[in-house]
C-alpha cells in the first residue's frame, strides 16, 4: 500500500527558499530508502517550475495550489492545468477550505477542477472538511460524504482511481486549530472508506499533524497518508516524517510477509 507523505506551503517562501528547501530535499533523499511511502511537495505558484525543476528525477511529485477549470481563456490572475503542468506539476490541491471560505469556491467549481485536472492526466488532491459546529453536532461523516460526493460522483472507475482524498477538518486546521483525537476521526473515515476505499488513490489526514501524532494519525484503519502543514514547512521536519512514515510502512510490510508464511 502507498503511503502518501505530503505538504503545501501555502503562501510562504520566496523562489530562493523554496529552491534551497528543494535541493535539500534532493539531497536528503539521495540513498534514503522510502519503500512504499510516496512523497509530495506543493509549492506556491511563484516557485512552482524552479522546485519541479530540482526535483524532477527524484520520486517527489510537485503539485499546484490551484488550477482553473478552463484550459485557456480571460480569466485574469488564474492559471489552468495545463499551465501549472507545463510548470511541472504531477498533482492539483482541489477545494481547500480556505479557497471555499475566502475565495467562493463551490462544489460545482470544485467538480469542474477535478475532471479538468483528471482530463490533463494529473492526479486531483481533493480536500473536503467540516467546520465546528458540523462536529459538535455529530455530523461530520454526512457532511463529508457529501462534499466528496458531489465533486466524484459519476467518474468512472478508472479516473476515480487516480483521486486523492484529504480530509482536512476545518476546526483542526490552521494556526488556531487543535490537533484532533484519534477517535474523532474513526468514525468521518469509516465513512469514506465505506464509499470510497479501493476505488480512490488513497484517503489522507490533514490537521495539525506533528511528529508527535503523526504514528498514531497512520495507525488508524483507513488513513492512506498525512496531507501535512506547518510541522513540513521546515525541510527536517518533513524528512523526519518521511522517515517516520518509512519505518512504520516497513514494519507492516514485513508483518504482512509473515501472516503470508504462517499461512
Amino acid at each position: 500500500m502507498t503511503v502518501w507523505i505530503g505538504t503545501s506551503w501555502k503562501m510562504n517562501k520566496t523562489l530562493a527558499e523554496a529552491v534551497d528547501y528543494a535541493g535539500g530535499l534532493r539531497q536528503a533523499l539521495s540513498g534514503r530508502s522510502l519503500g512504499s511511502v510516496q512523497p509530495f511537495i506543493i509549492p506556491p505558484a511563484t516557485a512552482l517550475a524552479s522546485v519541479a525543476g530540482v526535483l524532477d528525477g527524484t520520486s517527489v511529485l510537485v503539485g499546484a495550489q490551484n488550477a482553473h477549470w478552463e484550459d485557456a481563456g480571460a480569466w485574469t490572475g488564474e492559471v489552468s492545468v495545463p499551465q501549472v503542468s507545463d510548470a511541472g506539476a504531477r498533482l492539483v490541491e482541489i477545494g481547500h477550505s480556505e479557497r471555499r471560505e475566502h475565495f467562493g469556491e463551490t462544489d460545482e467549481t470544485v467538480r469542474k477542477k477535478v475532471d479538468a485536472t483528471l482530463r490533463h492526466g494529473l492526479i486531483p488532491l481533493l480536500c473536503i472538511g467540516e467546520p465546528d459546529e458540523v462536529h459538535n453536532a455529530g455530523t461530520s461523516s454526512e457532511y463529508i460524504l457529501e462534499q466528496a460526493r458531489r465533486a466524484l460522483d459519476g467518474l468512472e472507475d478508472a479516473l476515480l482511481a487516480k483521486v486523492l482524498i484529504a480530509y482536512e477538518p476545518i476546526w483542526a486546521i490552521g494556526a488556531g486549530g487543535r490537533p484532533a483525537h484519534p477517535d474523532e476521526l474513526r468514525a468521518p473515515f469509516a465513512a469514506l472508506a465505506g464509499t470510497f476505499g479501493g476505488r480512490v488513490a488513497g484517503l489522507l489526514y490533514g490537521g495539525s499533524v506533528d511528529l508527535a501524532n503523526a504514528s498514531g494519525l497512520l495507525d488508524l484503519p483507513h488513513v492512506d497518508g498525512l496531507f501535512v502543514g506547518r510541522a513540513a514547512w521546515a525541510l527536517e521536519g518533513y524528512v523526519q516524517l518521511l522517515d517516520l512514515a518509512a519505518g512504520l510502512a516497513g514494519g507492516d510490510e514485513r508483518r504482512s510477509e509473515m501472516e503470508g508464511v504462517d499461512q
